[in-house]
């Protein structure tokens, strides 16, 4: 026991080795911007102080979303999720695995989950003991299970997830506008020291090597936050990008989907004020998610069923549960009539649009 608590203090320590790479790598940029380029190079006192202004402007915005990521702590799954007791010694008794996915089946009954794995089996963690909610994952870096995981990042030595997806795009937003910012501002210097129109001092080399890191930090974070733009307005992880979440129905690449305004409303929250700001206003609680198509069961069913001339069945359920913009339909029968075992087995949902 001892020697594995070692090891895993040791890997916790050389965990921070990117973050603190990053911190130094920033504290230089911070040094040679402010020292070596605006206060010893650039002559020009207005243009020195417009500099500065929005440096700093970046700077702090950077840094502040930054560490908001690396602090956040990954959300874990509600306490609904875990099995009660007399199931759980069920579960834990029981040897034979279609046994343990009935037990499975019949607590999942009440919780908001429609997901399930490749096999369409029930997903629950063994080392965490819990249901794992829709979009949740068991992290093997952090030991735990995180809700709407979406990756490790060992720049921020944190995982990304519910509790920090906004803080994590914000970092990436913020870190590529500073960059471009030191660029920008930075290339007509580099050139005059390139081209020796600048005298030979110890500011040129801050200076050169500014620009390449500064450009190249930009090139790299640009690709990476187009990335993450784009998975915010398709509602997906990057775990969901490569592969697909697996419903009643099968897998759905677009199964969380609501419509980009929806979609970026999710992340951000709805006030839009907010969203440049590294503070917490995202939408839901990370445990359940609104769906596209949702499967129900014939006790939902019999609570909702509404026929409207083309046997369109409106969804029932609360609002954490309701569809989205994308209007799914039964098909109809050719005598206008519909199986109702046939929805049993998998039911589409209507919702009108929100005004």
């Amino acid at each position: 026991m001892a020697p594995r608590h070692v090891l895993r203090c040791c890997q916790r320590s050389l965990s921070w080795i990117p973050v603190i790479f990053i911190n130094l790598v920033v504290g230089w940029s911070y040094y040679a911007y402010v020292v070596e380029l605006c206060i010893l190079t650039i002559p020009n006192n207005a243009e020195k102080i417009s500099y500065l202004v929005v440096f700093h402007l970046f700077f702090i915005m950077f840094i502040w979303s930054y560490w908001k990521t690396i602090c956040s702590r990954p959300a874990n799954p509600s306490k609904e999720f875990c099995l009660p007791n007399v199931e759980k010694e069920q579960y834990e008794k029981e040897e034979h695995p279609d046994t343990q996915q009935e037990i499975l089946k019949k607590v999942v009954v009440g919780l908001p989950v429609y997901t399930r794995t490749g096999t369409g089996a029930v997903r629950y963690c063994d080392r965490c003991l819990v249901i794992k909610p829709d979009r949740c994952h068991h992290c093997s870096t952090c030991d735990m299970c995180v809700l709407k995981m979406d990756h490790h990042c060992p720049w921020v030595n944190n995982c990304v997830g519910f509790s920090n997806y906004k803080f994590f795009v914000l970092f990436l937003a913020y870190s590529m506008l500073y960059c471009a910012f030191i660029a920008a501002t930075v290339l007509q210097y580099f050139i005059k020291f390139w081209t020796n129109q600048l005298p030979d001092t110890h500011a040129k080399f801050h200076v050169l090597f500014l620009f390449f890191v500064a450009a190249m930090f930009f090139i790299s974070i640009l690709s990476l936050f187009s990335y993450h733009l784009w998975l915010v307005g398709k509602n997906r992880t990057t775990i969901e990008a490569f592969r697909a979440p697996v419903f009643r129905n099968g897998p759905d690449k677009n199964g969380f989907s609501l419509g980009f305004s929806r979609n970026m409303a999710e992340v951000f929250g709805d006030q839009k004020k907010y969203w440049m700001f590294p503070i917490y206003t995202s939408n839901g609680d990370g445990n359940s998610f609104v769906t596209r198509l949702v499967n129900l069961d014939p006790e939902q069913i019999a609570v909702g069923l509404q026929i409207n001339g083309k046997s369109s069945v409106d969804c029932p359920a609360s609002p954490k549960h309701v569809l989205g913009d994308t209007v799914n339909h039964i098909e109809d029968h050719q005598d206008g009539s519909f199986d109702k075992t046939d929805v049993a087995e998998t039911v589409t949902v209507t919702i009108e649009s929100e005004s």
